[in-house]
């Protein structure tokens, strides 16, 4: 018995996967009109395509944040084009899966496969290499609060997290290390990567060895160096960008710290 598949139904399953017409009737027309069955039914057919394809530089994308009480997440997901990063889809997704990760514990997110699903659709339905490249997780307690900043395009985002700062200091801080022209490194000095400090002990000796000192008076002058160094790269030692007479950390309330930020764009390499 042929099961008559109307127009309406035809349209629904159109919505929910962004398929063309003929695909979503035929995928119908395969399950007897079960439009939960039409949809997984496409979903593994045309994902047998798309896997072929993952070769495919990813090289565009969007940055999504999401916070859920006590924790916040940051998420990069990728597309090939422009144009589909700006999908409204691909942007519901990447919001998706940024609150997702949002419920998990600290630190660095995997994929799930609840995401692997909404990014697997992406895929199908945009016929690009859709990609989940990162995600992290802050988590706070009592009193912790977040600063979230993401450009208007999309490409940068910045989430910063405090205790017992006004929510709107943050997002003044997010916009700060967005737009610093020195990326800071850590939030105060003694969170500075060993390993930057290190390369920069390594540039600041070899310059003042070139310029004729001997080692002993270069790891000396490196002292004052690494100093300055720290005002340029430490959050709090930083001027604040909106009035530079001030250093961030002169903006915190008392009683009040910045404990984290994280600052990531579409694409960058990651250690």
């Amino acid at each position: 018995m042929t099961v008559e598949i109307n127009a309406k139904d035809v349209m629904q399953l159109r919505n929910s996967t962004g398929l063309p017409m003929m695909d979503c009737k035929k995928a119908l027309m395969e399950n007897n009109g079960d439009r939960t069955a039409a949809e997984e039914w496409l979903r593994k057919k045309l994902k047998g395509k798309m896997d072929t394809r993952m070769d495919r530089a990813a090289g565009e994308g969007r940055i999504a944040i999401a916070v859920k009480g006590g924790n916040a997440a940051i998420l990069e997901l990728r597309a090939e084009t422009d144009f589909t990063a700006r999908n409204e889809n691909f942007l519901k997704a990447a919001d998706t899966i940024a609150a997702e990760a949002a419920g998990k514990g600290p630190g660095e997110v995997s994929v799930t496969p609840e995401a692997t699903k909404l990014i697997d659709n992406l895929r199908i339905s945009t016929g690009e290499n859709v990609s989940f490249a990162r995600a992290h997780t802050l988590q706070g307690g009592a009193g912790t609060v977040y600063g979230v900043y993401v450009h208007h395009d999309g490409k940068l985002g910045v989430l910063v997290q405090g205790e017992n700062v006004p929510e709107a200091l943050l997002k003044d801080i997010a916009m700060h290390v967005a737009a610093s022209p020195i990326k800071p490194e850590g939030v105060s000095p003694d969170e500075i990567p060993a390993a930057v400090i290190e390369r920069e002990k390594r540039l600041a000796i070899e310059q003042a060895m070139e310029s004729g000192k001997n080692r002993e008076i270069a790891e000396k002058m490196v002292e004052g160096k690494l100093r300055k160094f720290f005002e340029d790269v430490a959050l709090l030692e930083q001027p604040f960008i909106k009035d530079p007479e001030k250093k961030i950390k002169q903006l915190v309330p008392s009683g009040g710290k910045v404990t984290a930020f994280l600052r990531w764009r579409v694409g960058e390499q990651t250690a």
